[in-house]
């Protein structure tokens, strides 16, 4: 919800210098302009600082897609950066990816002889 928000206010105050320039002032091209500048400093903003802020504290919306041929794990934070695990059966790896601001500082951590989607086997347990 608060992502919706933000993107609404971010329009409305695009919309403003477009009305009082271009409209009121007829200076279109000093309205394209700073209108531009909002709407670009609003989506930069979001995108490097505020999109997992929202997801994490306020109930904002975000997609992540899981690779082809990987199986989705499991998903856990560490601050405000999102670490995803998939399993990829054909090398059998699991593999942590992270998600940080901007995508910018993306760490992965891949675990060799990973088998997490199959079943023990009767006697392996180590307390039996």
């Amino acid at each position: 919800m608060i992502t919706y928000l933000y993107w609404t206010a971010i329009f409305i105050l695009t919309l403003v210098p477009l009305y009082i320039l271009g409209f009121k002032a007829v200076k279109w091209k000093a309205a394209v302009i700073v209108a531009s500048i909002i709407l670009l400093t609003g989506w930069s903003t979001y995108y490097f600082r505020l999109q997992q802020v929202f997801v994490k504290r306020y109930g904002g919306v975000m997609t992540i897609r899981v690779p082809e041929g990987r199986h989705h794990l499991g998903a856990t934070w560490k601050d405000d950066n999102l670490w995803i695990e998939n399993y990829n059966p054909e090398t059998n790896t699991c593999i942590f990816s992270e998600y940080s601001k901007g995508n910018l500082l993306q760490g992965r951590v891949t675990i060799k002889n990973c088998n997490p989607l199959l079943p023990r086997q009767p006697g392996t347990d180590s307390g039996q």
